[in-house]
């Protein structure tokens, strides 16, 4: 069975609290039960020796002869340091008991014993439970599974279908005189194969080929691009040329969803601060009020208010693992600087 990473994740999670739920409940029940053992042993001993008291012939006890004490009484089981014993009474003699003892070492060795054993069957029952929690798993997963793959596949459908027109939007656009009127539509047209190229990429397990890239010049693009639509905010970019072995077609995907939610969620006057040396890219913004869950930003399909589909940043982390790139994100007041680290 194929999964996707995001399935994988549901399997594992469905997994493990199922296992764990069966595991504890397994071992509470032999921690009862080696309690019950642990006593019925000593209940056993004490019979031994009660009847040992009458027999004097079980080579398995020794006695001995000890000074009667009024805070001890007959015929209880005793334990000390050394060992366990009962003290039995002499007739017409009140100042000295006999005491039948049993080593305190054989005790706990009798006490290992009964803990193998159950250890044993304690380690038999949880793979039991392993495979049990494993297919209550994937029983479970299944139609969610299937439920999935049929949306995909519709998607994947309505991906294709849509690729030839917007190609051809595109095409004839740049066949176009240019003015006002079509580069808003220009504009529009690219808005929507981006958004393409998005969902193409959040679809498929990518693998990416690596290769010599200038990070400045697929940056640049992506300013170009964003100022266009964004001509009314504040625009400071200090570009260093920065050559690494990576991805032009990721890299353009991670750099446009990351100034799209930059110019999207920015205020009216705001500012975009780019700044990309020595490995590492820096891209800050203005922003309404913040972010009210920064750690929840790069999940799926999460937003903090009603625009987007909630899946930029989830394809931002998606390339950035597929890169080997580590990113980070800090708040200071409105302030919202995200950072890329390449690998030198």
């Amino acid at each position: 069975m194929h999964l996707s990473k995001s399935q994988k994740e549901s399997l594992s999670k469905s997994f493990l609290l199922f296992f764990m739920v069966m595991e504890l409940f397994l071992i509470f029940i032999f921690y009862n039960y080696y309690k019950i053992e642990e006593e019925h042993l000593s209940e056993a001993l004490f019979l031994e020796m009660k009847n040992d008291s009458f027999l004097l012939d079980n080579e398995k006890f020794e006695m001995d002869i000890v000074p009667t004490s009024s805070a001890q009484r007959f015929y209880e089981l005793y334990f000390d340091e050394k060992q366990l014993y009962i003290l039995v009474p002499f007739p017409q003699d009140n100042k000295n008991s006999l005491a039948i003892l049993y080593p305190l070492e054989s005790y706990k060795q009798e006490l290992s014993h009964i803990k193998e054993q159950l250890l044993g069957q304690l380690i038999l029952l949880s793979i039991v439970a392993l495979l049990i929690a494993l297919a209550f798993s994937f029983y479970a997963l299944k139609p969610l599974k299937d439920a999935l793959e049929l949306l995909e596949e519709f998607i994947k459908d309505i991906i294709h279908d849509l690729n030839t027109p917007i190609t051809s939007i595109l095409i004839n656009l740049k066949m176009m005189n240019k003015s006002e009127e079509t580069k808003s539509i220009a504009q529009s047209a690219n808005a929507i194969a981006m958004l393409h190229k998005n969902l193409d990429i959040y679809l498929k397990e990518s693998h990416f080929k690596k290769e010599p890239t200038e990070v400045a010049v697929v940056l640049e693009e992506q300013i170009a691009y964003f100022k266009s639509l964004y001509g009314y905010l504040k625009w400071e970019c200090e570009i260093s040329p920065l050559l690494i072995e990576s991805n032009s077609l990721a890299l353009s995907r991670i750099f446009y969803n990351l100034l799209s939610n930059a110019c999207k969620y920015n205020t009216s006057n705001g500012f975009i601060k780019i700044e990309l040396s020595q490995h590492h890219l820096k891209i800050s913004n203005d922003s309404y009020d913040g972010i009210k869950k920064p750690k929840r930003v790069f999940e799926r399909f999460y937003k903090e208010g009603e625009r987007g589909l909630g899946i930029g940043l989830h394809i931002v982390e998606k390339l950035c693992d597929e890169l080997e790139i580590k990113k980070s994100l800090e708040l200071k007041e409105r302030v919202v600087m995200m950072t890329l680290s390449f690998k030198s």
